[in-house]
């Protein structure tokens, strides 16, 4: 048995045609991708939700930012991996595993990153986005510090909060509409 062959769990009626920049960013996701995401699919029947959706996942994972792309995903991964979000863990788990050219660390971050074996920063971001995620109540200054002690800036902490904060709410969307990832995740950089 295979995963179910959807989107996303919900019929939503388009509420506009997508409007010729839109147009034009999917048709540049699948030229470079070879597909384009289901989560972009799922956002893609209102052009100021795929447009906000995409805006902001674009600065927070490909803009500029002191921290790699390989520590975003890992965040993403993280996060994921605590909220259960099959559809994080399956795309961004095939993100890390090619970012890092290491199959088996994106395997453990999936599972369980706290058996992973990690240098000091990333370990030190890691913890924060858990703990971020399971017990935001819970965070208190000796925990940005932490972060500083692991050679971030204030900048770095920031952007670790942001992108922990943004896959925390994707995942809750994914969950509420059940957000199938598309299946050539599942085979990449394995």
């Amino acid at each position: 048995m295979s995963q179910p062959d959807y989107v996303h769990a919900l019929t939503v009626a388009d509420r506009d045609n997508l409007d010729e920049r839109r147009q034009k960013f999917l048709g540049v996701l699948q030229e470079k991708l070879g597909f384009v995401p289901n989560v972009i699919r799922a956002y893609a029947f209102d052009n100021d939700k795929l447009r906000v959706f995409a805006d902001f996942y674009n600065d927070l994972m490909l803009g500029d930012s002191e921290l790699s792309k390989l520590e975003r995903e890992m965040i993403a991964v993280v996060v994921s991996s605590i909220n259960h979000c099959f559809y994080c863990l399956t795309a961004h788990g095939a993100a890390v595993r090619e970012l890092s050219g290491d199959p088996v660390l994106g395997e453990l971050l999936v599972m369980n990153y706290r058996v992973a074996e990690l240098p000091p920063r990333q370990r030190a971001i890691l913890d924060f986005a858990a703990k971020l995620t399971e017990t935001p109540d819970r965070i208190v200054e000796s925990d940005r510090q932490a972060l500083r002690d692991a050679g971030l800036s204030d900048d770095e902490i920031w952007d670790v909060g942001a992108v922990a904060s943004f896959f925390n709410m994707s995942n809750r969307m994914a969950s509420a509409i059940d957000m199938m990832p598309n299946p050539e995740y599942h085979g990449q950089a394995r």
